[in-house]
């Protein structure tokens, strides 16, 4: 099977039917395609996280998870063709074992991570941020390799607060986890 018709209704068992290089998330209905693949700058960024945060949580019961990984929003796990909206985050934590899928993380992480490209700004910070405070994940970064900044919400009473924007010099706490902060510096290392 090849890609998706973008105008029609798409569900995910018909999108695991597809061929493997391709991909796509589904928010509120609408498919997102989810090519070109990203800089290596973002790319670093990425890695760069996704090492603090794999370092801190080694032989904890929270798991690190970076894209492309399928995160089906919905509780669904007997039916794929009821699953209707999944996302690719590019870093998602999950501390409830019982989401971990051995393919796809299956309700809402505790934290999501997205780092902005020219083609995904407007989702992340429009899209992905009312969908992902509507599924109740409680803390969502976006971060900006290109102004080097990380902004922080907070989930609060069904709403997301901006609880801070950090730069390249400064230490992020993670709310997730009140002994962990990451020293953006190394995030956001130079590219010589």
């Amino acid at each position: 099977m090849g890609l998706a018709d973008e105008t029609k209704a798409f569900n995910y068992y018909e999108y695991l039917r597809l061929d493997e290089d391709v991909r796509y998330e589904v928010i509120a209905g609408k498919i997102y395609n989810m090519s070109p693949s990203p800089s290596p700058k973002h790319q670093d960024v990425v890695t760069q996280l996704s090492v603090d945060f794999g370092l801190y949580l080694r032989g904890e019961n929270c798991r690190v998870f970076v894209s492309p990984i399928d995160v089906c929003l919905s509780d669904e796990r007997e039916d794929l063709n009821k699953v209707e909206e999944w996302v690719q985050p590019d870093l998602v934590v999950v501390c409830d074992s019982n989401k971990i899928n051995e393919k796809r993380i299956i309700g809402s992480p505790d934290l999501v991570v997205e780092v902005l490209s020219p083609s995904t700004a407007k989702k992340d910070r429009m899209v992905k941020y009312n969908r992902y405070q509507t599924a109740g994940i409680k803390e969502y970064w976006i971060v900006d390799p290109v102004h080097e900044t990380v902004e922080v919400y907070l989930l609060n009473e069904d709403r997301y607060k901006h609880e801070a924007t950090y730069f390249k010099d400064n230490t992020l706490p993670v709310w997730t986890f009140a002994d962990l902060s990451i020293d953006l510096s190394n995030v956001f290392r130079s590219q010589d």
